[in-house]
């Protein structure tokens, strides 16, 4: 009897946690690797399971696809298909040499081992091995400093949802959420929700931008249902909504006490004599998201931009790895669902040497086309004020790893000629730290004024010396 080809899913949000069912009704032996102590991602964050929400789906829309996704994954699980390695960190995926099976594209599969560290305090080394690998490894907030952003009490739009999501925790009683995008509508609903008094939702774009792209728009009723939805529950709980605005400045003596807003004009510069203090005791403050990349760079993988390049079929250019969801480009829970079900019938077939049939995925692949249109066009309207940086005093803590301040990022370009981000990183140590630029990234390439390029990192997150040194376990 043959035995099952063997595949590790790296992430079990939307998108891995559907390639890893689609995959697996079709036979292959999956192993889904999580950081996480529960499977849902970022978006379908489940609260812990000692705090007795009595219901949940409050806190989240779609709610019925993740019941299905949940439910389908509890059933592989059960019948042996599946494997589910929860609290996993994943830090290296490496790619063992030797025979490979190819179909006649030259896409196959080779050998891998993934290597993850186990439990909160990831110490304890485990290996997972298999013929291919999907990187379903999301995105995370695009970070953008700016006066009093370091105070107690400003966390990101994505860190005050999963805060809400994941502990049934507020941030703070009055809120300010601010910043641009898509996020900062759901995150405004969710606070006010459960008890916050959200003082100012405050978005730097101009709606008007919006009629640019109509005809995109008119193409997604739903998305556009869904944000009027938003907009009624925000009209309903009294929030204000204040657009072409931004947040000048955090206040506060020891944590947060206010912060000013003010009103930008046309070249996104702020309008004199517009600013407004409003007192509040949290900023959730995002700026866009950005794909996690570090196992698809440190594994050879091609970059579009800023995310993992695939092909129709979502495989990358290195044999046996495909990539799904937000590190192929952020779009969302239906984008990375439509993603995670393309990978997840294209691995069986190419783990067979088979080329699959385009009419299995056909009606996946007209969803991905539709969104990633729909999301480019908001990407476009919803990016951060093109003067952001204008706004970043001298001392601003930037990197708060290394607590390198904007004055020496500005004196490395200006005095000491640095002219992209690993010269000022070597100038300033602004990146050195324990996050290693994934935080500060953004904002030096913005105050370096070059662009930002990826950093080919050999490890996806800190890695103790004791871990490198002994023989991994595998896992039970």
């Amino acid at each position: 009897m043959t035995e099952r080809r063997r595949l590790a899913v790296i992430g079990a949000g939307p998108a891995g946690l559907t390639a890893a069912l689609a995959a697996a009704a079709r036979g292959v032996r999956v192993t889904l690797v999580d950081s996480a102590p529960q499977a849902g991602g970022q978006f379908y964050r489940q609260t812990a399971p000692g705090l007795g929400a009595r219901r949940p789906q409050a806190l989240h829309h779609q709610w019925r696809t993740w019941e299905r996704l949940r439910d389908g994954l509890a059933a592989h699980i059960a019948a042996g298909r599946v494997t589910h390695l929860t609290d996993h960190h994943v830090w290296f995926v490496e790619r063992e040499s030797g025979p490979s099976t190819a179909d006649d594209t030259g896409q196959g599969s080779g050998s891998f081992t993934v290597h993850a560290l186990l439990g909160p305090e990831q110490e304890e080394p485990v290996t997972v091995h298999a013929d291919a690998v999907l990187l379903a490894t999301g995105g995370y907030e695009k970070v953008l400093p700016f006066p009093g952003w370091t105070l107690p009490g400003v966390v990101t739009a994505g860190g005050a949802q999963a805060m809400l999501k994941g502990g049934l925790v507020l941030p703070g009683r009055t809120a300010v959420v601010a910043g641009t995008g898509p996020l900062l509508l759901p995150v405004a609903v969710g606070l006010a929700s459960a008890g916050a008094k959200v003082a100012a939702l405050v978005e730097s774009a101009d709606p008007r931008a919006f009629v640019r792209h109509a005809r995109v728009l008119a193409a997604h009723p739903a998305k556009l249902a869904e944000g009027a939805r938003y907009a009624a529950e925000l009209a309903r709980h009294g929030v204000r909504a204040q657009v072409r605005s931004t947040v000048v400045a955090a206040h506060g003596t020891g944590r947060l006490e206010a912060v000013t807003v003010a009103a930008l004009n046309s070249d996104a510069r702020v309008r004199p004599g517009t600013e407004r203090r409003v007192p509040c005791d949290t900023l959730a403050v995002g700026h866009g998201m950005l794909p996690h990349t570090d196992l698809a760079e440190a594994l050879g993988c091609r970059l579009d931009g800023v995310a993992v390049a695939v092909d129709d079929e979502q495989r990358t250019d290195v044999p046996g790895v495909w990539a799904a969801g937000e590190a192929t480009g952020i779009g969302g829970a239906e984008l990375a669902v439509a993603e995670g079900r393309i990978a997840g019938l294209s691995i069986p077939a190419r783990l067979d040497s088979r080329t699959p049939e385009r009419s299995s995925y056909a009606s996946a692949a007209k969803v991905r086309a539709g969104l990633r249109e729909f999301f480019a066009a908001v990407d476009t309207v919803c990016a951060p004020p093109a003067r952001w940086t204008e706004q970043v005093t001298d001392d601003t803590v930037v990197c708060r790893c290394e607590e390198v301040p904007a004055s020496a990022i500005r004196e490395a370009v200006d005095e000491l000629g640095a002219g992209d981000v690993r010269t000022v990183k070597l100038l300033t140590r602004a990146g050195m730290g324990w996050c290693q630029g994934r935080m500060c990234g953004p904002a030096v390439a913005g105050l370096a004024r070059c662009p930002e390029t990826p950093s080919r990192r050999p490890f996806a997150r800190p890695v103790p010396l004791g871990v490198l040194a002994r023989e991994p376990g595998e896992p039970s």
